[in-house]
């Protein structure tokens, strides 16, 4: 019998503990082999925590033309990439047409067309709010927090990212959804917030708002020639970052065939969308060449030198 002894003078049996820890210890050299990680210490111990990213959006296409290359680029890498969507798109046009369907055909062909871009993004998983295309700024707030929160909590994802304040261009539906879902981090990781779903409390390490460069800006006004959004008589118009306020820059030139594939998927946008096949190679790199953020929090990292990974800090 293997014995030593403790400082204070106990005998200590080390098979005893050998056989106590060997599951752990089993567990633990798996975990540690995980490519894609984050990792801590807890009370001495080496705690390994699979890497994931949520993308909490509006509608359906803003997971390609919004966040494609960010979610190409880290599924690619292992990190597991999710997705929630508020709404169906029920008020979009297929094809050339606008209204000449009910919503609630229009919005199962445009979840079908999410779900395929997805997959090719290599999106692990899809969930809805099962909020109405147009409506979702008049969404019961503390009801659809409370959804958020929970999918949230159930994922527990490090990393979540949505709209900028300004809905990219003004619209109501993406200005909700960075609202509801920046309440939702902060209610997420606070213990004594209760939803429906009993999971307990995670606190996300970072959250992002998507920033339009000049460039981009000036590549989808190049394809659209008039992107705007009128909204109680007022007219709202894109509005690019200054470049010294983005914080973080994603080179995701390798993932453009991918990104533009899944754009594809939305085929019921594309009488739109095929407009930007016939961009300058300028604009082609503007949009699909690089992703560029906003870090609105972080918990693991700061300061004003600019990010090329959306998990630094975090491996």
């Amino acid at each position: 019998m293997q014995q030593r002894k403790h400082p204070n003078g106990k005998s200590i049996n080390f098979n005893r503990w050998k056989t106590r820890f060997r599951g752990v210890s089993c567990m633990y050299q798996e975990l540690k082999q995980l490519k894609y990680s984050s990792s801590h210490i807890y009370k001495g111990i080496h705690v390994v925590e699979k890497l994931k990213l949520m993308c909490v959006l509006a509608h359906p296409d803003d997971e390609s033309l919004g966040t494609g290359g960010a979610l190409a680029k880290y599924a690619s890498e292992g990190v597991e990439t999710y997705l929630v969507t508020a709404t169906r798109g029920e008020r979009g046009r297929i094809g050339d047409k606008r209204g000449h369907l009910d919503l609630a055909t229009v919005g199962q062909i445009r979840e079908a067309e999410l779900l395929a871009a997805a997959e090719i993004l290599g999106v692990r998983e899809v969930q809805f709010l099962d909020y109405i295309d147009g409506d979702l700024d008049r969404a019961d707030v503390s009801e659809a927090v409370a959804k958020i929160v929970s999918h949230i909590r159930r994922v527990q994802p490090q990393v979540v990212i949505t709209f900028d304040a300004n809905g990219s261009y003004g619209h109501p539906d993406h200005i909700a959804i960075s609202q509801l879902t920046t309440a939702a981090t902060v209610c997420a990781a606070d213990s004594s917030y209760k939803t429906l779903n009993d999971h307990a409390a995670h606190r996300v390490s970072k959250l992002y708002q998507m920033a339009w460069t000049r460039g981009k800006f000036e590549a989808y006004q190049a394809a659209f020639k008039d992107l705007k959004f009128n909204v109680d008589e007022v007219e709202r118009r894109a509005t690019p970052w200054p470049d010294w306020a983005i914080t973080t820059f994603i080179d995701t030139v390798a993932y453009a065939p991918t990104v533009w594939q899944a754009v594809q998927c939305h085929q019921s946008q594309m009488s739109i969308y095929r407009e930007l096949q016939h961009l300058s190679d300028e604009h082609h790199r503007a949009l699909w060449g690089a992703q560029e953020f906003y870090r609105v929090f972080s918990l693991v990292n700061g300061g004003r030198q600019r990010e090329t990974d959306l998990f630094e800090g975090l491996r």
